[in-house]
């Protein structure tokens, strides 16, 4: 009997080891405390040294989710002086961290519009979108809140 112990100790210990203290890898089966499904979709365009962002935060749920961060990075600098909606503030001269507001799980949603001025004028850009805080709760499909987005300067929108 001692010795059946020590083996499913040891097993658990292993599991432990592999998966990490509180990890995931390859779990199934409810995980330790709330879960939500954050998604973030619409379009970018640029033009004549202006950007333009629309995007659409949702929560494909189960759970509800109080706040949210995403993060709109460019790679090219934005020019100075710039207001931005109350729920934004500047990270750096490419980087706009906004926050999403209440999004209840099954579809709740929140919108963003953004159009700012580049530094310069350039012919194209990249624009990345990511959730950068979710308070705590749990995304098992994080594909869906990140994206990279080539931009071209000829104002159409590229969809993400």
């Amino acid at each position: 009997m001692r010795g059946l112990r020590k083996g499913v100790l040891g097993v658990a210990l292993a599991a432990v080891v592999v998966m990490g203290v509180g990890g995931s890898a390859g779990a199934v089966g409810p995980s330790a405390g709330p879960e939500a499904d954050l998604s973030h979709h619409g379009h970018v365009s640029l033009w004549d040294g202006r950007v333009g962002v629309w995007l659409v935060s949702e929560n494909h749920g189960p759970s509800d989710l109080s706040q949210a961060t995403v993060r709109l990075a460019f790679s090219e600098p934005m020019a100075g002086g710039q207001e931005l909606p109350p729920a934004c503030l500047w990270s750096s001269d490419r980087v706009v961290s906004c926050r999403t507001g209440e999004l209840r799980a099954e579809g709740g949603f929140g919108e963003l519009a953004l159009d700012l001025r580049t530094a310069g004028l350039p012919e194209e850009m990249t624009v990345e979108v990511t959730t950068a805080w979710r308070d705590g709760v749990a995304d098992r499909n994080p594909g869906n809140d990140r994206h990279r987005v080539l931009v071209l300067a000829t104002g159409d929108p590229y969809v993400f």
